[in-house]
């Protein structure tokens, strides 16, 4: 796998020159050899693709599979030869329309008998290994300043911005335990950005002769990439690879055991990657630690291996085992102790428990300040808010918790715009507000 150093990127890199590291870019391939891609698979795709398009030109071909346009007159020209496909047009110069022949059907449904996916071509396993390695978040350790931009937008107490340090450096498990509604989703999605901004995964991957999608739009995001004259078209990149911030995985209670396990589609003959592999070079947050189907002691003895040897071991549908890179951060959240939930013996596999706190009465006050103009308040009445803190918290003794401020600030907006009223604090607004938010709670 080649690196080369990009012009300039959606977002700051994951590194800069000035920090001694190259940013990893997925080089641009000249032939198939240097894909990693036999004759046999590229064929497969070119003509599975042709089913689907009924035809088309060299160049969009290429564009389809990822791949660079040069190998592929020749290529198609044999395909031709062996009356596979045939010339239906001229295009561009040394390029033509090309539809498939009666043979190159035939030949097709073949194919799709084995493996029913069309789309980008796949990126060896050993090229991905390559780039993980050149990503990876264990050799970055960041610093005092790093947590700041990371945790710029969200307010936390000194004592958990203390903790939370350490614990991001040690690259190893973390428990963020509190009551609902502090924050605890908020702090493990903002803890993937102190490790850098953004990094390259493969759209597909090839391992042993299965293909297993790894680029997921639900899980990853994709990141724009320029080049010098700001087109896409002039930046120099593999494009069977997609530049994603770095990923934040979030599973909850509906977590079972087989989605940390390859899934294999019967039907398509194509395998989709486990959320631990998605969430490589990024965080994996199990929420809601002890409410999933299985028992916690079951989760956890999942990821006693990969936590200490930051490795993994999947099965395929060929029934081979395969090892894999364990290459993110990953946090158990829960609203119970995690003493209640597991022994010390797996306690003790995850070294830094953290507990998401209360915000104190300056910190709720601050968080109304801070949500008040996003949501369209342009003055705030502190009597109004004196108001909600002591009728509706001091005096029936409610904790304070992170998200109400927000949830609060929102019912009194939607009052506000349902009844046409102007956007104010006032505390028979706040009335109403707490009279539907705490009406169970």
């Amino acid at each position: 796998m080649s690196i080369s150093t990009p012009s300039v990127l959606g977002g700051p890199p994951p590194h800069s020159e000035a920090d001694g590291k190259r940013p990893f870019i997925p080089k641009v391939v000249t032939n198939f050899e240097e894909a990693g891609l036999s004759h046999a698979v590229i064929e497969s795709l070119v003509l599975k693709f042709l089913v689907n398009a009924g035809t088309a030109s060299g160049r969009r071909i290429a564009a389809e599979l990822g791949l660079p346009f040069g190998p592929f007159p020749d290529f198609l020209r044999q395909l031709k030869n062996q009356q596979i496909v045939a010339y239906t047009n001229s295009a561009t110069a040394n390029d033509y329309v090309y539809s498939l022949t009666d043979t190159g059907r035939a030949r097709a449904r073949l194919y799709f008998d084995e493996c029913a996916y069309v789309g980008t071509a796949p990126v060896p396993f050993h090229d991905y290994l390559e780039s993980v390695a050149a990503q990876t978040i264990t050799t970055e350790h960041p610093k005092e300043e790093d947590l700041r931009r990371a945790f710029s937008d969200l307010l936390i107490s000194d004592e958990i911005f203390a903790m939370l340090g350490p614990a991001i450096n040690s690259g190893r498990g973390m428990f963020l335990y509190g009551y609902p509604g502090n924050g605890k989703t908020s702090i493990a999605e903002r803890i993937t950005r102190c490790f850098g901004s953004t990094v390259w995964i493969p759209k597909v991957l090839s391992l042993e002769g299965q293909l297993i999608k790894l680029f997921d739009m639900a899980n990853h995001e994709p990141v724009a990439v320029q080049g010098h004259g700001g087109l896409l078209d002039e930046f120099e990149a593999d494009r069977r690879w997609v530049h994603i911030r770095r990923p934040t995985i979030v599973a909850g209670g509906e977590l079972r055991m087989e989605d940390l396990e390859v899934h294999y589609d019967p039907t398509t003959k194509v395998s989709e990657a486990p959320l631990q592999l998605k969430s490589n070079l990024g965080t994996f947050l199990i929420d809601d630690f002890g409410r999933q189907r299985m028992q916690p002691v079951e989760l956890l003895n999942r990821w006693i291996v990969p936590l200490e040897k930051r490795y993994d071991f999947l099965s395929l549908a060929n029934g081979k085992k395969v090892r894999v890179p364990f290459d993110q951060l990953i946090l158990f959240s829960t609203n119970l102790e995690p003493k209640h939930l597991v022994d010390e013996a797996f306690l003790r596999r995850i070294p830094y428990k953290i507990n998401a706190t209360d915000p104190t009465e300056p910190m709720f006050r601050k968080m109304i300040e801070i949500f008040a103009p996003k949501l369209g308040f342009q003055a705030i009445d502190q009597a109004a808010v004196d108001y909600l803190i002591q009728h509706h918290y001091q005096r029936v003794g409610r904790p304070f918790r992170c998200c109400q401020p927000r949830d609060l600030l929102l019912q009194v907006r939607n009052y506000c715009v349902y009844n046409g009223l102007p956007l104010e604090l006032k505390p028979e607004y706040f009335d109403f507000a707490a009279m539907n938010y705490f009406t169970v709670m």
